[in-house]
């Protein structure tokens, strides 16, 4: 009996360890997001070559963590609720790891724009950043609370990034049309925001997942606005 309440507390320390593991890389990924719009903001190549660099800690987290899933999968057989959150986990993980490559892209252009001339101050690209954060944050905290009506907020909040996406690509257009010696660095620019709305996919995933683990219900393939 003795032994069976010790495999019962190690099987909860190692749930409790993948649910740590998720949020501490969210955590990584949302400073780097921070961090990476910062160096945009800024200009400053220094903190950009910090959040190229800092990706190869995500990386290496996010093999372990998906491994440590597979072994509990593997060793404990795990009932149909702790199923559903152990290969949760697994999908979770792989989208922050997309997050956290995002970031890196992101500063990667950065780089290169901080040797080229400014064309205008920036306005969405911020926005889009705190916009994107937030979102982050919140599908994480939905999953820590289980919180389904969390998770479809993060789901409605992708389409204002949609539109900010368009509204700086057809902003840049604009200036590409009226002086072609803007056109390179308007297409960094552009890269820059795609990366955000990418960002804004993985994170909206992640709300997608969440809300898997709670109801067994799948809206991947579904739109927000339908749930309305």
């Amino acid at each position: 009996m003795e032994e069976k309440k010790h495999t019962s507390r190690e099987y909860e320390r190692e749930l409790q360890e993948i649910r740590e593991g998720l949020l501490y890389i969210g955590a990584l990924t949302e400073r780097a997001l921070e961090r990476g719009g910062q160096a945009l903001l800024e200009r400053n190549s220094d903190l950009a070559r910090e959040v190229v660099r800092e990706d190869e800690q995500i990386d290496r987290l996010d093999v372990d963590l998906e491994d440590k899933c597979i072994r509990l999968l593997a060793l404990r057989q795990p009932a149909a609720r702790d199923l559903r959150f152990i290969t949760t986990a697994i999908k979770i993980t792989g989208h922050l790891e997309r997050i956290g490559d995002m970031a890196a892209n992101i500063a990667e252009k950065v780089l290169i724009l901080n040797d080229l001339p400014q064309i205008k101050p920036y306005v969405d690209l911020p926005r889009m950043v705190s916009i994107s954060r937030g979102m982050i944050r919140k599908s994480l905290d939905a999953m820590v609370q289980e919180n389904v009506a969390l998770a479809m907020q993060v789901r409605q909040e992708d389409a204002v990034i949609d539109q900010l996406n368009d509204q700086v690509f057809r902003e840049l257009l604009t200036f590409m049309l009226e002086d072609p010696r803007k056109i390179q660095v308007c297409l960094y620019i552009m890269q820059i925001s795609k990366n955000l709305e990418r960002i804004a996919d993985h994170a909206e995933g992640v709300a997608d997942m969440v809300i898997y683990m709670v109801t067994g219900n799948s809206v991947r393939h579904k739109p927000a606005s339908a749930e309305k």
